[in-house]
Order: C-alpha cells, then sequence, then structure tokens
C-alpha cells in the first residue's frame, strides 16, 4: 500500500502529459496475415434505378477490397430466396429476375478480387411450421418473421444441399436442372472463392451445434461436386462469446464426415449502447464491449488451434449498432438523425479491433456493412443512404486497406508508457511490406490529444477524423515530434 500514493501520482501525471508513443521498429511482435474488408448486404438502394446505386457501385469498384461479404439476407426474400415455394402441379417457382441483376453488379464490380458469397435464408417452406409462412408481395417490403421452424421437413438435409448446389451451378455453371427435370440456363461462369453458408445460426432458425454441423456437411459435401475450386466459411455466430460450444463441436474433426473441408470460420461483433446512453457514454462503451471481444477472440483460438489449426477466421461482421436500430420494427417506430461523431465513433473501434486482431493473426477483419437505411438498421451504414457518398466508417476502412496489409509486420509499441499504458490512445507500429515504418494511431475518446513521438518531424500524417466526416482522409506534414489529434481520429503516420 505504500506504493499507492506514488502508483496515483505518476498515473496523474502520466495522463495530463502529451502520451509518449514508443516504437521497437527492430521487435517484431507478429506477421500480420489480416485483411480489412466490409459486407453488402442486400436491399433496395443497391437495386439498379435506385438514387445511390451508381455512386454505390462506384466506391465499391474504387476501394477494390478482397474479401467482400455479399448477404441476400431475410428480411427481403424476393431479393434473397430463389425458389419462394415448392414444387408443385408440374411446375417449380425458381426465379432469379430480382436477385440476379443484384448480385451481377456486386460480382461485376468486385471482378479481379476474391469474395464471399452467402445466400443466407434457407427457403421457408423446407422447414416445418404449423402453417406456411407469408412473404409481402412487395420485394422492397421488410419482413422480420421469414425464418422460422427449427426442424428441416426434409430430415437427411437433401432438399436444402440441392438448392444450395443448384444456386452455385447457376452463377459458376451456367444454369442448373431442377426437381422436376427442367434445365435453367443463367449463362453466368464466375468464379466463386467463398461460400459461407449460413449467417448467425444461433439466432436464425436457433441451430444447435450438432444439426448446424450435420446440414453443413451434407450441403457443402454436394456444393464441392459443382465447384471443386470454391471454398467454404462456416458459423457466422451473432454472439460468440455465448456459444463456446459451437467451435468445439464444428472445429472437431471427428464430428465430420470424411473429406468434408473447414475452409474457415466466422463470427460477428458489434458494439450496441443501452436506450438511454448519449454520445458522451457511448464512447466508454464502444471500447469496452470491443475489449471483451478480443478477449472472446483469444478463447475462440485456443479452440481453434488446438482442434483445426489450418482453418482461417474471419470476422466478417464487425461495426457498431445504435439502440434505436433494434426498435425498428415496433409499431410507431421514428427513425432519429445520427450525430455526425457517432461515424467517426464507429470508425474508430473498427480500427482498434483490426489493430486487435492483426496482432492475434486474424485472417480477415470485414466492416459491416456498406448500405443501411432507415427500417435497415441505419446506424451501420458506410455510406448516406441519400447520395451513396462515404461517411467517416467507409474512409477509416479505405484508409486502413491502403496503408496495411498481409505481409507487413507488427513491432513492440506503446503508448502511454510500460507501467499503465493510456486507456485512451492505441498505438500500432507496423513495418510494411516495402519497408516503411508506420504508425496506426486510434484516439478512443472524444477531445483533442496530444501526442509525442520520437522522430516524427517531417513524418506524413494522414487522417479521418470529425473535421474531414465523410471526405477523404487528410494528409498533413508534421512539424515537430507533438501532434494533436482530434476526437475519434484513426490516423496514420509514415515515418519513412
Amino acid at each position: 500500500m505504500k506504493l499507492l500514493p506514488a502508483i496515483l501520482i505518476a498515473a496523474a501525471t502520466l495522463f495530463a502529459a502529451p502520451v509518449q508513443v514508443t516504437v521497437d521498429w527492430n521487435k517484431v511482435t507478429a506477421q500480420n496475415k489480416t485483411t480489412t474488408t466490409y459486407q453488402i448486404v442486400v436491399n433496395p438502394p443497391l437495386r439498379r434505378g435506385s438514387a445511390i446505386h451508381d455512386r454505390v457501385y462506384q466506391e465499391v469498384q474504387k476501394l477494390g477490397a478482397d474479401y467482400v461479404r455479399y448477404v441476400p439476407w431475410l428480411p427481403y426474400p424476393k431479393l434473397g430466396v430463389a425458389e419462394l415455394e415448392p414444387p408443385a402441379n408440374g411446375k417449380t417457382s425458381w426465379d432469379f429476375s430480382l436477385i440476379d441483376p443484384m448480385t451481377i453488379d456486386f460480382l461485376e464490380a468486385t471482378k479481379g478480387h476474391p469474395v464471399i458469397l452467402n445466400f443466407s435464408t434457407i427457403p421457408q417452406w423446407m422447414f416445418k411450421t404449423d402453417k406456411p409462412v407469408p412473404y409481402p408481395a412487395d420485394p422492397d417490403q421488410p419482413v422480420w418473421n421469414y425464418t422460422q421452424g427449427r426442424e428441416l421437413r426434409d430430415p437427411s438435409g437433401k432438399e436444402v444441399a440441392d438448392y444450395y448446389s443448384r444456386l452455385l451451378s447457376w452463377y459458376t455453371k451456367g444454369g442448373f436442372e431442377d426437381e422436376l427435370g427442367k434445365y435453367h440456363k443463367s449463362g453466368h461462369k464466375y468464379k466463386i472463392d467463398y461460400w459461407e453458408f449460413l449467417n448467425e445460426v444461433d439466432f436464425e432458425h436457433n441451430m444447435s451445434p450438432e444439426f448446424y454441423t450435420r446440414l453443413y456437411d451434407t450441403v457443402v459435401g454436394s456444393m464441392k461436386k459443382v465447384s471443386t475450386d470454391t471454398k467454404f466459411v462456416a458459423l457466422g455466430l451473432a454472439i460468440p462469446g455465448n456459444n463456446p460450444s459451437h467451435f468445439e463441436y464444428f472445429l472437431n474433426p471427428h464430428n465430420h464426415k470424411p473429406g468434408i473441408p473447414l475452409d474457415m470460420i466466422s463470427y460477428h461483433f458489434y458494439a450496441i449502447p443501452k436506450p438511454d446512453e448519449n454520445m458522451e457514454i457511448q464512447q466508454h462503451t464502444f471500447f469496452t464491449q470491443a475489449d471483451g471481444f478480443i478477449t472472446t477472440v483469444r478463447y475462440i483460438e485456443t479452440i481453434r488451434k488446438r482442434l483445426s489449426p489450418s482453418t482461417r477466421t474471419t470476422v466478417n461482421e464487425t461495426g457498431s449498432i445504435s439502440a434505436e436500430d433494434l426498435a425498428q420494427g415496433e409499431p410507431g417506430f421514428v427513425f432519429k438523425p445520427i450525430a455526425n461523431a457517432y461515424w467517426n465513433l464507429s470508425g474508430a473501434t473498427y480500427a482498434y479491433v483490426y489493430a486487435s486482431l492483426a496482432a492475434m493473426g486474424i485472417d480477415i477483419v470485414g466492416q459491416s456493412q456498406l448500405v443501411g437505411y432507415p427500417t435497415q438498421f441505419p446506424s451501420v451504414s458506410m455510406v448516406d443512404w441519400n447520395t451513396g457518398a462515404p461517411n467517416a466508417r467507409f474512409r477509416v476502412l479505405e484508409l486502413l486497406k491502403n496503408e496495411f496489409g498481409p505481409g507487413d509486420k507488427l513491432v513492440a509499441t506503446s503508448a502511454g508508457g510500460a507501467l499503465f499504458g493510456n486507456p485512451y490512445l492505441h498505438a500500432q507500429g507496423f513495418v510494411t511490406r516495402d519497408g516503411k515504418k508506420k504508425i496506426l494511431l486510434v484516439s478512443k475518446r472524444d477531445r483533442d490529444q496530444e501526442i509525442q513521438i520520437p522522430g516524427a518531424s517531417g513524418a506524413a500524417m494522414r487522417a479521418v477524423d470529425q473535421t474531414t466526416q465523410g471526405g477523404p482522409a487528410r494528409t498533413e506534414q508534421l512539424s515537430g515530434e507533438t501532434v494533436r489529434v482530434p476526437g475519434y481520429a484513426v490516423a496514420v503516420v509514415t515515418l519513412s
């Protein structure tokens, strides 16, 4: 206890002075394997003819990210389910007329880059329910109760496997033969690098680890016959920290049929504040929840390395969701405008998670999602849903993608001293593939911070902050070793 006064004095002095960032460029702590990317969730603003369609896909092409995840999802059955009714009276209901234009726009905009497709919604009629589940006639009308039932009407899973095999064949083999022997021609011959099987199975149909694993084996075994080069992503868990049994069971090769690949697993993280939290409080919530998720990843990595070390990992939904968005389906819901600072806070949270997961060797960290809008999780959007222009979340991803990537080296870095570290700033040094020395800075608070970086005089700094908002990262030539960064800034200082 005699040390306590000295510790308190040291802490007070530490947090009052400029934050000292120290980098040991010769001490490599990790090899960077991490790709930064994002997901595109299908919704009406991405349809041809919408006010933002062209601008959004221009930004997709310009960014040129690898492993973009494309997800036709449950709120829009007509935009994401290709066979909405079971075969009857000598006919099937296969229909790609609404699905194809959106999917082709995505595949064309990402051509030359590996992608991950996830048609995440199984046709509802393949599950046992008390009565048929209706869906809107209007393809643009969202519905939140389409995924009902927990038991397949075909317990073998073959019906689901045939559905997904035909989807893959439609996009890779030029067409398929349906259940009644009729050939449907698409003419598509795309390369699908990865296919993710289902999404958030801990929520959607509430699948047990055993049920999901059996179904995965049946579906993937069938799809592999269609496209031998396609690899597969599994699980897509919404709350990975609540579901360790999914990882323990799925990643155990003894629980799979011979020859079934365990190429990659996926799971998600969103910072979510309570309804009564204002922006002042949310800055604490976001980074505290991010720290909790980072701890969860360490545990998951221990399981993965023990059971299936060759399986890769994508954290393919990373972001934040406002408390208001969780009530968007409630009667009388009224959308409230989102503060500009929120986009920077969310972007800084993503940058912090990226740096932390890169240090652990996670393969892919994807921001969620390209387009959200009122009634469809507006707080997760990376663009302005009225104009299609990027917001600060998009610009942070753009900055990280352009500055860092697989092949870089992470080096020993401290911010604020070895005893405590500074809880308001995250710093990470990188030696890039071309030998440049760069420092990533992430401000965790909505206030200016002074940072001292030895040797930084004359260095270039690029930053996304509340002065740039949705504009491109600003560039600044540093005149000294002390730099001031605004609240929620994500900055990269290049020393050489």
